[in-house]
């Protein structure tokens, strides 16, 4: 990576530019999923004073092939030319303009417990452009409590908040035997994007996308290779 000026000779603006309107069915998930970490490495590129990264410097920070990067782009345009990297300003306001996030998306958060609370309070969203303006619980010990300037309200007001305030996205951050009735209220109410913090898989429609954070199955994957790992220490020290 540099610092260097972009050279003149370039691909990017007026030939550059995504395409116009993608076909979003054409886009695998893995490579939306991708977009965001390229989102914030070329932030902090930019930060740093960079003005022009290749797709190998990239990879290398981001621990992906020069290969990966480069198909992953390629659904939404052309940003860079072989041999002169990518303009790093250019291709990270490309990238913000495709994952939508030159708004600012109004967020309901569903569920104020323990998590919901620590969510709330949780000072990364607002600077991306993700403002929880609205929080629902069901008991009532926690309605009419202020949690991090936003008044706890009863779920049977969800429906009729989602119009009012233009929610977009949900945060479900309930126990697991509600999750499901919760997503339903969300999904009659219109919202079509859900992020999920109860421990199971809700069933959702076509058209609505729910993302399912659990941290224990996160873990339970990491145990697999510290379990290999630890088998083949004792196979080896068996050995010796």
């Amino acid at each position: 990576m540099t610092k260097r000026q972009a050279p003149e000779e370039r691909s990017w603006p007026p030939h550059g530019f995504p395409k116009a309107g993608p076909d979003l069915s054409d886009v695998p998930e893995v490579v939306v999923l991708r977009l965001p970490l390229y989102v914030r490495a070329l932030a902090q590129l930019l930060h740093a004073g960079v003005n022009v990264i290749s797709s190998q410097e990239l990879g290398e920070m981001l621990q992906m092939t020069a290969a990966q990067i480069r198909k992953d782009l390629s659904y939404f345009g052309r940003f860079g030319k072989q041999g002169r990297g990518y303009n790093v300003q250019f291709l990270l306001q490309q990238l913000r303009s495709i994952l939508g996030l030159e708004r600012q998306w109004n967020v309901a958060l569903i569920g104020v417990g323990r998590l919901g609370r620590s969510i709330i309070g949780y000072p990364g969203f607002a600077p991306e452009g993700f403002r929880i303006v609205a929080a629902f619980d069901s008991d009532p010990r926690q309605i009419g409590q202020v949690v991090g300037g936003v008044m706890v309200r009863p779920v049977s007001e969800l429906e009729q908040a989602i119009a009012a305030q233009d929610i977009s996205i949900a945060i479900v951050a309930v126990p697991a035997s509600q999750a499901q009735q919760v997503l339903d209220l969300l999904v009659r109410a219109g919202v079509r994007a859900v992020l999920n913090y109860a421990p199971v898989a809700p069933q959702a429609p076509n058209g609505v996308k729910v993302r399912t954070l659990d941290p224990v199955l996160a873990m339970q994957t990491m145990t697999y290779y510290l379990y290999r790992s630890l088998t083949v220490h004792k196979e080896d020290t068996r050995k010796a």
